[in-house]
């Protein structure tokens, strides 16, 4: 039996709607393919190339990913499975702990246990255990921690490295996410990307190298754009090894590829707490998708869930970031109304098949310093204000008590680095201490709280955008609930 029965003979009438299980003819789903492959591939490269990670790698096992996740829900929810963007902020404080990709891939890898199992109860018990344990109060608060805690790598790795063109790389985006309509805002990261690197290339043309401070006070002067590697790559072949024995943090030349993971308790507490980000987003993505497409998914949280849990498990065991589904690709079906999953499928292979060049890997992994400054000077701003958004959608009452004074703690303590040193081997802060803190303060509160109080805290069951879409600034109308829609 096929997957897909052809839509009303392969026309589609004005107005019409293509089910997932259904498709086009197999020209136009190619194309519709290929609008999916643009939609999520800015991200996708971008993400991991934050993480110190190889963006070949990401893209290739996007599409392993997404073709995984489709068979798990039985092709009744539409999504792309790419890069996540929660992570960046894990991959840092690792990497500055003195850890390596190793470690990264290690930590991450428990995130994907976590989805795995949380789908597993949310399959069996409902999704209101959830909803009940990480309430839009706690959740917009971590997302924001996790956010806002990332400014000092702008302000000390990327900026620095060349502040004009970051600047300018910054304007760029604010100019194309406001000026441009439809698809081109949602790609205005992928868009500045590309801009600001032809900008550094023609700087250096005209200025000449700039001067670069590495960690060890070591001052030399560096092209902006260094396409050795490039030229050494070949245009089919796999994604290298990564060469941990030479590898050193934030040293050029690191090669980045495939590697086993590493597993440390220390670093895995770094990465636990972006597992309530992952979760908020996974349920806004199915109702956003069942919404759209008019089907009662709520049978299929579970499995979507469980999905990336599984997907993102492979994806660190081989050496790249965890997965996520990508609203960005969601607004593509929200314009198409065409939820095909077979168009997924096609945009899957292609995935997969930019994976098989080394070439477009280094070409990715070229990206100048400034550029990336640019980048993540607007990104990581999105993504902490993320959380804000989530508390206004969800009306959070800041004037009570019971949601004010233990999120204002866990906020600190998550933006300000802060530490809790256990002995001289295991220390926890940041992310991971400010997240437990809002958690764990949060239902303190709330249980020893007066019943009137504890009623007025409540907010509705969370609305989330996805890490994926940080950058589009934007989302579909079909995406946003109304509370008692999810209760």
């Amino acid at each position: 039996m096929a997957i897909w029965k052809l839509h009303n003979n392969g026309v589609l009438e004005p107005g019409a709607v293509v089910a997932p299980t259904e498709r086009l003819g197999w020209g136009k789903t190619i194309g519709l393919g290929a609008q999916h492959v643009v939609a999520m591939f800015g991200a996708t490269f971008v993400f991991p190339l934050l993480m110190g990670l190889n963006p070949q790698l990401a893209v290739m096992m996007s599409g392993v990913a997404t073709i995984i996740f489709l068979f798990v829900v039985k092709h009744r929810v539409p999504s792309y499975l790419g890069s996540s963007a929660s992570f960046v902020g894990v991959a840092t404080a690792i990497y500055a702990a003195g850890g390596k990709p190793d470690a990264v891939s290690g930590a991450m890898f428990w995130c994907g246990v976590g989805l795995l199992l949380t789908g597993v109860v949310i399959h069996f018990m409902g999704s209101g255990i959830i909803h009940r344990m990480l309430p839009p109060a706690v959740t917009g608060a971590v997302v924001m921690l996790i956010g806002f805690n990332l400014a000092p790598v702008v302000a000390k790795t990327y900026w620095p490295q060349d502040q004009w063109i970051a600047l300018i790389v910054m304007l760029i985006i604010i100019a194309l996410s406001v000026g441009l309509r439809g698809f081109g805002g949602r790609i205005a990261i992928f868009l500045s990307l590309i801009i600001g690197y032809v900008l550094s290339w023609v700087a250096d043309l005209i200025f000449g190298p700039v001067t670069r401070t590495a960690a060890d006070g070591t001052v030399s002067q560096v092209m902006r754009v260094d396409w050795t590697a490039v030229e050494k790559a070949d245009w089919i072949g796999f994604p290298p090894v990564t060469d941990l024995a030479n590898w050193t943090y934030g040293a050029t030349g690191n090669v980045v590829g495939f590697h086993l993971p590493d597993f440390s308790l220390a670093y895995a507490l770094i990465a636990i707490p972006v597992l309530i980000a992952l979760i908020a987003e996974n349920t806004g993505h199915v109702k956003a998708v069942a919404e759209m497409t008019g089907d009662d998914l709520d049978s299929y949280m579970g499995r979507a869930i469980s999905a990336d849990g599984i997907t993102s498990m492979l994806a660190t065991a081989v050496g790249t970031g965890p997965t996520t589904t990508y609203a960005e690709n969601i607004g593509v079906m929200a314009a198409t109304r065409v939820y095909s999953t077979a168009a997924y499928t096609v945009a899957a292979i292609v995935a997969i098949g930019f994976g098989f060049s080394p070439k477009f890997g280094a070409i990715i992994s070229a990206t100048p310093g400034g550029v990336l400054g640019g980048i993540c000077v607007v990104l990581y701003g999105m993504i902490g204000l993320l959380g804000a958004k989530i508390w206004k959608e969800n009306r959070i009452d800041f004037g009570n008590p019971v949601n004010l004074v233990p999120l204002a703690a866990g906020i600190i303590i998550g933006i300000g680095d802060v530490s809790l040193v256990f002995s001289e081997k295991f220390t926890l802060g940041g992310i991971a201490l400010g997240t437990i803190v809002t958690v764990a303060a949060y239902h303190i509160a709330h249980t020893i709280a007066p019943a009137k109080m504890r009623e007025a805290a409540d907010g509705a069951v969370i609305i989330v955008d996805a890490p994926g879409a940080y950058e589009t600034g934007s989302i579909p109308a079909a995406r946003r609930h109304h509370p008692k829609q999810q209760r």
